[in-house]
């Protein structure tokens, strides 16, 4: 699992840019440019302070009990990021890049991390 975590973040990072250019053909709309800016903001700061108080919290030396959590933190990060979009951009179907983003982001946990 030692290998693992540093790549996660850049593994949903790419893969979130590359469907997205290859799904996406105009503009990409961001959710903070529409009516949900506030509600994203608030959201973020919730899901980070979340994510901090988890790893203060659990025992970061125990190699099950990090599994599950960056299984249900990236479940609830990016479900909410796929959540505001499907909400406030729905026209543009780019909540469904995110629900990809997601599952395969829980596939590499599973695979590599479990």
């Amino acid at each position: 699992m030692n290998f693992a975590v540093p790549f996660l973040g850049l593994f949903l990072s790419l893969a979130y840019i590359i469907l997205s250019g290859l799904f996406l053909k105009d503009r990409k709309r961001k959710v903070f440019e529409t009516d949900g800016k506030y509600i994203q903001i608030c959201g973020l700061i919730g899901i980070g302070l979340l994510g901090v108080l988890g790893i203060l919290v659990l025992d970061i030396s125990n190699n099950n009990t990090m599994k599950w959590f960056w299984l249900g933190f990236t479940t609830v990060a990016i479900g909410f990021q796929a959540l505001l979009e499907w909400w406030f951009l729905k026209e543009t179907k780019q909540y469904i890049i995110s629900l990809f983003v997601l599952i395969l982001g829980l596939i590499y946990i599973i695979t590599f991390m479990f």
